[in-house]
């Protein structure tokens, strides 16, 4: 088990609501171990099992939520 951190930019999120919309697309993914979604920086930092699950993947998860997400260079 290899944890990475990431973080995901999320475009599109403007209340509360986007938060929990986000948060609810990601609790199924297996090796998703933890979110904190910053909406006034739009923005998600997710640590993962890289051998369960990629950043790609989870930001592909809030992308079928309806917004625009992209992996940050690290």
């Amino acid at each position: 088990m290899a944890n990475q951190t990431r973080i995901i930019k999320i475009d599109g999120m403007t209340c509360g609501g986007c938060v929990a919309s986000v948060h609810t697309a990601t609790a199924d993914i297996d090796g998703l171990d933890d979110i904190s979604i910053e909406l006034l920086d739009n923005q998600a930092t997710v640590t993962f099992d890289d051998s369960k699950t990629s950043a790609d993947a989870i930001a592909s998860a809030i992308e079928d939520a309806g917004f625009d997400a992209t992996v940050a260079n690290s």
